[in-house]
């Protein structure tokens, strides 16, 4: 079977990106790149993550960073699928209402603390479609 990449447009990237609940940030740590597997959530256009990260995604000192969020759903018997990856600036959901109201959609796989709701806001979205060449969209 032979494959080729067909590219989504962002609707349909934000659409599928909700369809998953799990993915990985890649963000800057002691000027280093590092990717973090999170579960995340999507409203509207903005990403949703639960994270201990939170100096590392929002310092401080700047407020926001640039980060890049990929999610993907690939069959590993016939390597079709998709794979999604959104860039943009990080914020701190600080609301107490709005941060709790996440938090209760955005349950830790994993014991430990990780209490700080960071929203992406996606400035650059790009999807793709891995498709069998034969079938056709």
């Amino acid at each position: 079977m032979t494959r080729r990449l067909r590219e989504l447009g962002t609707e349909e990237s934000i659409r599928l990106l909700g369809t998953v609940s799990y993915g990985r940030v890649v963000f800057t740590m002691r000027a280093l790149p590092a990717i973090h597997p999170v579960n995340h959530l999507v409203e509207g256009r903005d990403v949703f993550i639960r994270t201990h990260h939170g100096e590392e995604l929002v310092p401080a000192a700047r407020g926001s960073v640039v980060v890049a969020y990929e999610a993907d759903d690939i069959d590993p018997l016939h390597h079709v699928g998709w794979s999604v990856v959104v860039t943009g600036r990080t914020e701190l959901v600080g609301g107490d209402e709005e941060a709790a109201r996440l938090r209760a959609r955005l349950r830790p796989w994993v014991s430990g603390t990780t209490e700080l709701i960071v929203r992406i806001r996606p400035e650059i979205v790009r999807g793709f479609a891995l498709v069998d060449d034969e079938a056709g969209d």
